[in-house]
């Protein structure tokens, strides 16, 4: 049997089983279905990992590789090119390989690190015919990035995520020409910087409140509609453009890889479509934790490897000293302007000295005022200059603002206006 199995070897998986490593786990496997650690990061050849966590500016396989480095010089067993098929309440790991064929192992803990995946033109339905041309931003990514092909001269960029506001930046340097980066919305999805390093340094232009209504063409896509949305986010008949493009690139949301946590009985969030965690990433099953974007999407990688490493270090403590929470649960609860919080939920005895929440809002917000309440008390007040939904937000609560909570808490937004 196995201390910890990690399921999943990117940024998560790896920060995880190190920090379970060092807090005294001896019996560690990562299993991961690819045949490289890395994750995604083996495909983020840009810049902007690693400022937080190592002090440096990394491109993405470097900074994965400071890990495997450091895993290295431990015991960590890797299963690679191994895909888990199901995880079990009672902590048991059924994988299947080439190698190994199908086998069952048994875990004292389990960490769940899948990551998340891309929406596909499937999950927003638009009209037009199936011509080849239409792909993912990540997709996209993987072909120059690794497989050195460019997959088309003229490009078409919907939804405004991280990942299509960089492939704008590196089909421009591969010599292709990206029109326009077309969104929805009427504020971007993405980090205020990589708008200015990836759109604005190479004068592509954003679209806002914009959407394609439809894709043309025969054997490759040749045309695609833009047309305006009002505020229903419905096309407005008349302003429809038709784009001559030969590439339709989709950066429109990613969805946390959540089939085994569902398939073991772990309760969800509708909001993050990752499980409810505690304030040490625990899910609702004792023994199996949870962390990095298979919880919740994340902008920066460094918070992904922190809030691992929490997972790693409780994992630990659950093998080695049988902790059974037996205190009061105490509710966080999204309000006012808030679309969800991480943790969900926190163990009175469990916390530190500080906590660290983790949200998003729901609209941009100029000068606000982040409010804790508990009953309809205020608790503590944070100032921010400006929120946006496409930058995670995050705010450190003290031991004695728990102490005076009955029940629960509740983040707001309160917009300060003049």
């Amino acid at each position: 049997m196995y201390e910890l199995i990690v399921v999943g070897g990117g940024p998560a998986g790896l920060a995880a089983a190190y920090a379970a490593w060092e807090s005294g786990l001896q019996r560690i496997l990562i299993v991961d279905r690819d045949q490289a650690l890395g994750g995604i990061l083996n495909q983020c050849i840009h810049s902007g990992f690693g400022l937080h966590r190592f002090g440096s500016e990394l491109t993405g396989p470097e900074y994965a590789g400071r890990y495997i480095r450091m895993l290295q010089h431990t015991d960590v067993e890797v299963a690679l090119e191994t895909m888990v098929l199901e995880v079990t309440a009672d902590r048991q790991v059924h994988m299947v390989s080439r190698k190994e064929g199908y086998r069952v192992l048994e875990a004292a803990s389990v960490i769940l690190a899948m990551g998340c995946r891309e929406r596909t033109r499937g999950a927003i339905a638009i009209p037009g015919t199936r011509p080849a041309g239409v792909l993912t931003a990540g997709t996209a990514q993987r072909f120059v990035n690794l497989d050195g092909y460019l997959p088309g001269r003229r490009v078409v960029i919907l939804g405004s995520g991280d990942i299509g506001l960089i492939m704008a930046r590196r089909m421009t340097l591969e010599g292709a020409k990206v029109l326009c980066c077309v969104e929805i919305m009427p504020y971007s999805s993405g980090l205020n910087r990589n708008i200015v390093q990836c759109l604005r340094d190479y004068d592509i232009p954003l679209y806002l409140s914009h959407t394609i209504t439809e894709i043309r063409g025969r054997n490759r896509v040749e045309q695609v509609v833009l047309a305006k949305v009002d505020e229903r986010r419905m096309p407005i008949p008349g302003t429809e453009r038709v784009l001559d493009c030969d590439t339709l690139l989709l950066s429109v949301g990613l969805i946390p890889e959540n089939e085994l946590t569902r398939k073991a009985g772990i309760k969800m969030d509708r909001r993050t479509g990752g499980a409810i965690v505690y304030e040490n990433m625990e899910t609702s099953l004792p023994g199996i934790f949870a962390c990095g974007n298979v919880v919740h999407v994340h902008d920066l990688v460094d918070f992904v490897s922190a809030e691992s490493e929490r997972a790693g270090k409780a994992a630990a403590s659950y093998v080695l000293h049988k902790e059974e929470p037996q205190s009061q649960v105490l509710e966080l609860i999204a309000g006012e302007g808030i679309f969800y919080t991480v943790p969900q939920k926190i163990h009175l005895d469990k916390v530190g000295q500080t906590i660290e929440i983790f949200f998003r809002v729901t609209r941009p917000c100029n000068s606000s005022r982040i409010r804790v309440t508990s009953n309809g008390t205020l608790l503590s007040v944070f100032k921010r200059e400006h929120l946006a939904p496409g930058e995670m937000e995050h705010i450190r609560l003290p031991r004695e603002l728990f102490e005076k909570a009955t029940g629960s808490l509740e983040l707001s937004i309160e917009e300060v206006i003049g």
